[in-house]
């Protein structure tokens, strides 16, 4: 899959992961494992990414006498994630386009 793709779906995932409910690195990335492989060394940078773009915010929090980092999503963020289910209808009409040669053969 093309990077920037990649790149840009995994920020959705990370957005979604937290639409509902703050939450913080590990269980970003046991929430979101099941569909797609992401690490911390991945998560992070998209994390802060998502920070700087104000598409989340940050707050620390002790838990178990160490301090943890949860992540709240903003009203850009909710945004973010309405503006790719509208673009991923779009991208769906090009996939049935490409694959209708497929779907004729079966």
């Amino acid at each position: 899959m093309e990077i920037q793709m990649k790149r840009g779906l995994l920020d959705v995932c990370v957005l979604a992961s937290i639409k509902n409910e703050d939450s913080y690195g590990y269980q970003i990335i046991k929430d979101i494992s099941p569909y797609v492989e992401i690490s911390e060394s991945t998560l992070y940078p998209i994390l802060r990414r998502l920070e700087s773009g104000s598409l989340l915010t940050v707050r620390s929090a002790e838990h178990n006498g160490r301090l943890r980092k949860y992540y709240h999503i903003t009203e850009q963020g909710l945004a973010r994630i309405d503006a790719f289910k509208d673009e991923w209808k779009e991208i769906m009409m090009i996939y049935e386009y490409v694959t209708r040669e497929e779907k004729k053969d079966e």
